[in-house]
């Protein structure tokens, strides 16, 4: 009985965790979404400090369609990085360690592999596009901090994809099981 309510609790703090990045990554993607918007429709200043101190003048003077191009990959990444945790929440509302292996969840757990995966490509193309501009001579801040993780999020999805046929193998076995009984 103990061993249960500890991982009871373990669950209970990793859902508040998984709300509290959520709400954060939500905020992230909110502010970037604002001032973007702000800078290609009403004043090419709020390009100088889009989300804390990250200043994009220089491409959105050099070029606002490539301006466009980066922000709106840099948005799809980390809007694509608040649905995963979305998901991750709803794992932690479904959650049953009684039957533990359902078709929720393993739909649950390939999403987030699907999710993951179009992180890592989002990710990977940012990287290169910014890289691209930086040989074309357009001088703007680094942006590692925002475009990090690319090759990790696409390990992530394969080994959330091997996750999930484990689960699909499980709730076969289950089945199997309950069958049997």
């Amino acid at each position: 009985m103990k061993n249960k309510a500890s991982v009871n609790n373990l669950i209970s703090v990793m859902k508040v965790l998984t709300w509290i990045v959520f709400v954060g990554l939500c905020i992230k993607t909110g502010s970037l979404i604002i001032s973007f918007t702000i800078s290609i429709t009403e004043s090419h200043l709020a390009a100088k400090d889009l989300y804390k101190g990250l200043d994009l003048s220089p491409l959105l003077d050099h070029s606002p369609s490539q301006y466009v191009m980066l922000m709106l990959l840099l948005i799809l990444s980390w809007a694509a990085k608040a649905f995963l945790f979305f998901i991750a929440i709803k794992i932690f509302l479904k959650i049953n360690l009684e039957h533990p292996f359902s078709d929720k969840m393993a739909a649950l757990i390939i999403n987030l592999s699907y999710v993951s995966l179009v992180i890592g490509i989002l990710t990977i193309m940012a990287g290169a596009y910014s890289n691209d501009l930086v040989t074309d001579g357009v001088i703007f801040p680094n942006l590692s901090p925002y475009l990090a993780g690319g090759n990790e999020f696409l390990f992530l999805a394969g080994i959330l994809f091997i996750i999930s046929l484990v689960f699909k193998r499980g709730i076969e076995i289950q089945a199997e099981n309950d069958l049997t009984v």
